[in-house]
């Protein structure tokens, strides 16, 4: 079985088919967050100290570290970016120790957070559009790291799958000849919003198929695509999650601070076998146990106590 090795300066987190799903922590990133990306402009990092600590303590394996900030003083990300990425790196270096995910556009931020970064990260990421092969590529070898790759090139996001499957492929084969091997290459095969896409899922799950047998890659995806734009989007996900695992994907990009989501993927790594003797589903549901167990008592404590009074006043 295909395995990615990723790690901190104290961790090792193995990606693989045989291994517990790897949830990516994607929440350290600004797209979106108005009050993040105004808090990184003015190097307050309040809501990232937030955002990893609650993470990791989540259930987050890895965390993603994007610094995609657009600066009122210097809207030059190739120059911003870099040095914002060093220091939300060493912020979240202090604080957790699990291993990191190195999220850029930008070649400069990814070096950067390459040099910064302890252990072995994980790089994001690469597509197949040639100016950005060439140019990361070379990054993957040179720090020996594994990387996620994206299945749109220069033509943009194809709606056909078999295109992204070719995408794919041909990322994985410019990569063998940097010397990089399909087992540090995790394949993003890019989720489409099944809003949009009625057939979106089935998609999903044949790509991962495919992706797993063909090239022998690993997978991941931005989970919570699937549901953009639907209401109720958390339940939409939390059963996807398990379909794809059960499909072959081996992570995902995700939010780990729900508990429907994390709950289902939990109990998919129990279903599949990658959960020695259910101890982590155990351990994750043992303080509700917990709770139900001394909710029932007392209701049953109580119940004894009516019935008691009730045969005194009897007597």
């Amino acid at each position: 079985m295909t395995k990615t090795i990723v790690e901190s300066s104290t961790k090792t987190v193995t990606i693989g088919l045989d291994e517990p799903f790897c949830i990516i922590g994607e929440r350290i990133n600004p797209t979106g967050r108005k009050k993040l990306a105004l808090e990184l402009e003015n190097e307050n990092f309040e809501t990232v100290i937030k955002d990893a600590l609650e993470q990791v303590n989540s259930g987050a394996n890895i965390l993603d570290i994007n610094a995609g900030v657009v600066y009122n003083s210097n809207p030059n990300p190739n120059e911003t970016e870099p040095v914002l990425m060093k220091k939300l790196l060493e912020v979240v270096q202090n604080l957790v120790d699990v291993p990191l995910c190195i999220d850029s556009s930008v070649p400069g931020a990814l070096e950067e957070g390459l040099k910064t970064a302890k252990g072995r990260p994980l790089l994001n990421s690469v597509t197949g559009e040639e100016e950005r092969l060439e140019s990361i590529l070379p990054l993957v070898k040179k720090y020996n790291v594994p990387v996620v790759a994206i299945s749109n090139d220069d033509t943009g996001i194809s709606e056909d799958p078999e295109i992204r499957f070719k995408v794919a492929k041909k990322i994985v084969e410019r990569a063998s000849d940097f010397g990089i091997p399909p087992n540090d290459i995790i394949v993003d095969p890019l989720v489409m919003p099944i809003g949009a896409m009625p057939t979106a899922g089935q998609q999903v799950f044949e790509l991962v198929k495919k992706l797993k047998e063909e090239l022998k890659v690993n997978t991941t995806c931005g989970a919570s695509n699937i549901s953009f734009g639907l209401p109720n989007r958390h339940s939409i996900n939390s059963t996807f999650l398990p379909m794809a695992i059960a499909s072959g994907m081996s992570s995902a990009i995700m939010n780990p601070t729900n508990p429907d989501e994390l709950n289902a993927i939990y109990a998919a790594n129990l279903l599949m076998n990658r959960d020695k003797n259910g101890s982590n589903w155990i351990k994750r549901n043992r303080v509700t146990t917990k709770k139900i167990n001394t909710e029932q008592n007392n209701g049953e404590n109580q119940e004894g106590n009516r019935i008691r009074r009730r045969n005194r006043r009897r007597s």
